[in-house]
């Protein structure tokens, strides 16, 4: 039976790109060596790190003054590492969720932290519009797509102060202006390679503001003087990213991404909203397009369980809520194929019919 892998994260990649991993690990190129075991400084590793950096930076458009990092770890790294290397003495934050809380949380370390604006008083089940931000502050930080709750910044938008941005889930989804951002970053193992490995679009000249001594392997400075390795970088992931990114650009590109994204959300939040046994928990406008939440109905809440075990059945797997939320979450990056969600709205229709 044919699987469809709506997990949240670590998520699922195009099969083309975890069968050319696997052969890389068994055997890189004919070398008679797994790519796990190359060095990273040697002449066969340097090249996939700069088409990796270059491949990004063209998928995104990035303009020049930028620079493109791949570091180890993952998103929650970054949450002390931006307030070490950009704020000085205010920070603003846009509270939509678990993962702006707790970037948050962090940069309370390192200065005074405004909450612009917070979407907790509803469980985060919606963007807050029309907040204020601080012109004293160093930078804004927002969280692109809140992969727990399933709502998500649709655009990019003009700040009076640097903005700083989380895109660990929907990277790679949409076409991004990285002119209007200081910094952004994520964690990988959502739409762009397995856990282990983060990465980093860094304006170089917003960097060496801060008055502060910075620990050298939390400075950005350093890892770009070092071209990503001052620490030995995750090898493997990079690979992976590298020939995702080639997939994601023989596919069309990132506008072709967003297509898609586009498609298979139209197609399953209709079936939510027309299925009596569903409903969404995200309000209209601010749905993700990368991570789709929703529950039973009233009166149907004993039936989640069975409905979950249903799905499985039928290959549609990794589709239970996090428990914030409860219920259902579909995550459709972009490897996810519009078959798979087409199964998903079927098993939804089957079931109500049972």
């Amino acid at each position: 039976m044919k699987k469809y892998n709506f997990n949240a994260g670590p998520s699922m990649l195009p099969r083309e790109v975890v069968e050319a991993t696997a052969s890389a690990v068994l055997d890189y190129e004919g070398m008679g060596l797994s790519l796990m075991e190359l060095s990273h400084r040697s002449a066969e590793f340097k090249p996939i790190l700069d088409e990796a950096r270059a491949l990004l930076k063209e998928l995104l458009d990035v303009p020049a003054g930028y620079e493109v990092l791949f570091l180890g770890g993952g998103a929650s790294m970054h949450f002390c590492m931006v307030p070490y290397n950009f704020l000085n003495r205010k920070a603003a934050y846009l509270n939509t969720g678990t993962w702006a809380s707790k970037a948050m949380k962090e940069a309370g370390l390192f200065g005074e932290v405004v909450e612009v604006a917070s979407s907790a008083d509803r469980n985060f089940c919606y963007i807050p519009k029309d907040f204020n931000i601080p012109t004293d502050a160093d930078y804004l930080h927002v969280t692109s797509n809140n992969t727990i709750y399933g709502t998500q910044l649709h655009a990019d938008f003009d700040s009076p102060v640097p903005v700083i941005a989380d895109m660990s889930s929907d990277i790679l989804s949409r076409p991004v202006d990285v002119s209007k951002y200081s910094c952004i970053y994520g964690g990988a193992q959502k739409n762009l390679a397995q856990s282990g490995m983060s990465f980093v679009i860094v304006k170089e000249s917003a960097l060496g503001s801060v008055e502060r001594a910075i620990p050298s392997i939390l400075d950005y400075r350093v890892h770009i003087a070092n071209g990503s390795m001052f620490n030995t970088p995750p090898t493997l992931p990079i690979y992976t990213a590298l020939c995702n990114m080639r997939w994601v650009k023989e596919q069309g590109g990132v506008a072709e991404m967003e297509r898609r994204a586009l498609q298979r959300a139209e197609i399953l939040y209709s079936e939510i909203d027309a299925n009596p046994m569903f409903r969404a928990t995200v309000n209209g406008e601010d749905r993700s397009y990368m991570n789709i939440d929703f529950v039973m109905a009233p009166g149907y809440e004993e039936l989640e369980k069975s409905f979950v075990e249903y799905a499985a059945s039928r290959g549609v797997v990794a589709i239970t809520g996090h428990r914030s939320v409860g219920g259902f979450r579909a995550s459709c990056y972009n490897a996810m194929p519009l078959e798979g969600v087409a199964e998903l709205v079927g098993c939804m229709r089957d079931f109500a019919k049972k």
